[in-house]
């Protein structure tokens, strides 16, 4: 009898060790809590999670890209609309509202029923289950990916390739992928490929390779370029970046050569470099008001 007793003992400690091994049961997803979500992975399983705290950036707040937003945004329109609408490709300088504008345009239309799935590059693998769990819903969903790019042979490369245009799982009405990168043919370049570019009469032809390259590109039906800003662009996106801090003199000269100084010593005119130094001199003139404040009192 003891015998029997030790061996269930020790079946239900066996038992024990094994269900701490086994992956948890993903949580649901709170549709109802956000109008952003994020594709997590734990323990190998992936679910949806929603974001608590969305940035609530509007269109209006970005300037200088007016042509990239009015294309965007128009098919954004189509697709919450329920008409036909493409995949998108945001390309250029870092700093130049990429991100920013998927993110407005994602706060313009969350009360016509967009939302927002954003999936990381190493997870691009799961696009196809992630469109499993949303083709039901009533949504429209963007399933974005920021800062894309792939080495060579990278698997997730053909992964995305199949999700944009060859495979009928991932296909779904309620869907879109939007994203963002630096390069716009996605992968590195290398000059020995145009070694074997091809001569084929008065034409040429690109290699193997560089086809594969470019191939994922144009599985994007919009492609949208952004561009550095020059000095006056740079300087309106700081003026109004101050005006939302409410930072006083946000045109003036002193404001002008402070700006154009953060620039030359960040190496770079971009509104992300004009919104860090609003920041910095909002911050700065706050403290200082506050201190004479003080000193009055």
């Amino acid at each position: 009898m003891n015998d029997v007793v030790k061996l269930i003992r020790q079946a239900e400690g066996l038992l024990t060790r094994l269900e701490r091994l086994l992956p948890n049961e993903a949580p649901p997803t709170d549709w109802g809590g956000s109008i952003a979500y994020r594709w997590r992975k734990r323990n190998g399983r992936g679910h949806i999670e929603a974001v608590r705290h969305v940035h609530r950036i509007a269109l209006r707040d970005l300037q200088g890209i007016d042509a990239q937003k009015a294309l965007v945004e128009q098919n954004t329109r189509q697709f919450v609309e329920g008409h036909p609408a493409n995949n998108v490709l945001l390309t250029g300088a870092r700093g130049t509202g990429k991100s920013s504008l998927v993110k407005a345009l994602l706060n313009k239309y969350a009360t016509h029923g967009l939302r927002l799935i954003e999936v990381e590059k190493q997870d691009l693998v799961d696009l196809p289950d992630i469109v499993e769990r949303i083709y039901q819903r009533p949504e429209r969903f963007v399933l974005y990916c920021d800062d894309l790019s792939f080495e060579a042979d990278d698997p997730r490369f053909k992964a995305l390739k199949v999700v944009l245009d060859g495979s009928i799982a991932a296909a779904s009405e309620n869907c879109v992928i939007y994203a963002t990168s630096n390069r716009r043919h996605l992968m590195p370049e290398y000059m020995k490929e145009n070694l074997d570019y091809k001569h084929v009469g008065e034409e040429i032809h690109p290699s193997e390779t560089s086809e594969e390259k470019i191939s994922l590109s144009e599985r994007f039906g919009l492609w949208v370029s952004f561009y550095p800003f020059d000095q006056d662009d740079y300087l309106k996106i700081v003026a109004v970046w101050l005006e939302y801090y409410k930072a006083p003199g946000a045109r003036s000269e002193a404001v002008q050569r402070a700006a154009l100084q953060w620039a030359l010593a960040h190496g770079s005119r971009s509104g992300r470099v004009a919104w860090q130094f609003a920041r910095d001199w909002a911050g700065k003139q706050r403290m200082k008001a506050e201190g004479r404040k003080q000193k009055d009192e």
